[in-house]
């Protein structure tokens, strides 16, 4: 089996770019194609990412092939909505029990004290908490699953033909960079164009969005947002290209860092990955053999303390 690329998971680049010395770490390719899709309608405003990496950039055009694809397929048009319709109802089920598994949670995490019964009922909560979670992915990959038995959309000739032409462009291009933006958008292209394998095959340089959609689930969180409850929740599973850690961009503006009622539970609720907040000048870089170096990155700890990491090589424990 041929060894894993490297992947370099950026936070935002607006502010403070980084791509040229992302591309420095997995060998400098000569030739990159970017996925700018999650910009949507702002996706061929490209031409900073060819100054920033120094070299020729490929844009895929994802969301303008999407939208051209299924302008010219309504019957494809109306099963991704279906799809989204369901989708929407299920989630809208969700946030109702989460949100009051999340409430509980937060209230016996605020109690003083640390004696047994209290430990036991705020470990009771959080695992009711990732029962909620867990359901809500099952019923998705459930939907999933149901819809492409009702609905063989590789068939379509229109969405052959750009696959096709995709992987043609991949085959000419040395490593994949993938732009933020609207993350379920970006998911919805990559999986619809079938890109997971040509993700596999090459280094991927991946900020923002992009750098949620590659790992094993996609988090959406805002405790502030300008309308809701501020509740982070599961969106979906996400591309599985590397495994450990959950990246959380724009985090200072998005996470309240100094309240540790609300780091420890977001940390204890996904305990099971590392909770890394991105901003600007955030970088790790994975390998096959994990996590190779994080530069910039803070850590989201189990007792609501948020550790930053200087520019060394691993993380703390």
């Amino acid at each position: 089996m041929d060894p894993m690329p490297p992947i370099v998971l950026l936070g935002p680049q607006r502010l403070r770019p980084m791509l040229r010395e992302a591309a420095e770490a997995i060998g400098g390719p000569a030739r990159i194609a970017a996925i700018t899709g999650g910009w949507e309608e702002r996706e061929l405003e490209d031409d900073e990412l060819t100054q920033h990496f120094d070299g020729p950039v490929v844009n895929l055009r994802l969301h303008h092939r999407l939208e051209t694809m299924l302008a010219d397929d309504p019957e494809l048009m109306r099963h991704l909505h279906r799809r989204q319709d369901r989708l929407q109802r299920r989630r809208d089920l969700y946030h109702i029990r989460l949100a009051h598994a999340l409430d509980a949670a937060r209230e016996l995490l605020r109690l003083p004290g640390t004696h047994r019964d209290l430990e036991a009922a705020r470990e009771d909560a959080i695992r009711t908490v990732h029962a909620i979670d867990d359901h809500h992915v099952e019923r998705v990959q459930d939907l999933d699953r149901a819809f492409k038995e009702d609905f063989d959309v590789g068939a379509r000739p229109a969405l052959a033909y750009h696959r096709q032409e995709l992987a043609e462009m991949l085959g000419a291009c040395d490593a994949i960079a993938i732009a933020g933006g609207h993350v379920g958008r970006l998911l919805e292209q990559l999986r619809l164009f079938d890109l997971g394998a040509a993700l596999g095959a090459r280094p991927v340089i991946a900020w923002s969005a992009g750098a949620m959609a590659l790992g094993r689930r996609v988090v959406l969180f805002h405790d502030a947002p300008p309308q809701g409850p501020g509740d982070a929740e599961v969106h979906d599973v996400g591309l599985a290209r590397y495994d450990g850690f959950l990246p959380l961009p724009h985090a200072r503006h998005r996470l309240r860092l100094d309240d540790p009622v609300r780091v420890g539970l977001f940390a204890r609720r996904f305990a099971e990955v590392r909770c890394v907040a991105m901003d600007e000048g955030a970088r790790l870089l994975v390998t096959e053999d994990g996590l190779q170096h994080a530069t910039g990155c803070r850590w989201l700890q189990p007792d609501g303390t948020v550790v930053d990491t200087p520019a060394t090589s691993g993380a703390p424990a």
